[in-house]
């Protein structure tokens, strides 16, 4: 995901990406992306060298980016933190720069329809590509028949999907997609 796109991308989906792509930041220890109280300067500035480096070819950096930008990480006056490779006065400042960008987002983040939509898409990805190794009751179910309960969960997701944005396209004036 490429800078651009998260700035176009919904929480949810942004969440999504994250979740499903920040490995670097699981396998690691979660302390390295905080400054620990009263730590030195020196060994902070060791470890954030190294949390940044980590972050410079992850691949859901621009995603990390744009939700800590919308969630308001970071303080001007402490260097406590690392997320996407910015340290949190670098985070304020690119917050600062992006304020009416960040305010527009996080209003059509709070937009119920769009958040189901978004969540609804995230559902199809992750059904998608979800296992078709299924059990129920201890019992495992045959893989022509998970594969069509998966076919028919899916085609009812899209569905909906449609049923929202072709409402959303008719409010708006345009009803055929462009």
């Amino acid at each position: 995901m490429t800078p651009t796109q998260a700035r176009h991308t919904r929480r949810a989906v942004l969440q999504a990406a994250l979740d499903a792509g920040a490995r670097r930041c699981t396998d690691n220890d979660p302390d390295i992306w905080f400054r620990a109280d009263r730590e030195p300067a020196d060994e902070w500035q060791a470890r954030r060298t190294e949390a940044i480096r980590l972050c410079t070819g992850c691949p859901v950096r621009a995603a990390c980016e744009e939700l800590a930008l919308r969630d308001g990480d970071g303080r001007a006056d402490a260097d406590d933190m690392v997320r996407a490779g910015l340290t949190g006065p670098e985070l304020v400042a690119v917050r600062t720069i992006q304020a009416v960008r960040l305010a527009a987002a996080n209003a059509a983040d709070r937009d119920t329809e769009q958040r189901e939509l978004n969540d609804l898409v995230v559902q199809v990805q992750r059904e998608v590509v979800s296992t078709l190794d299924r059990t129920v009751e201890g019992v495992r179910v045959p893989i022509a028949r998970a594969q069509a309960e998966q076919n028919v969960l899916v085609h009812m997701l899209m569905g909906r999907i449609r049923e929202i944005r072709t409402a959303r396209r008719a409010r708006t004036g345009w009803e055929v997609a462009a």
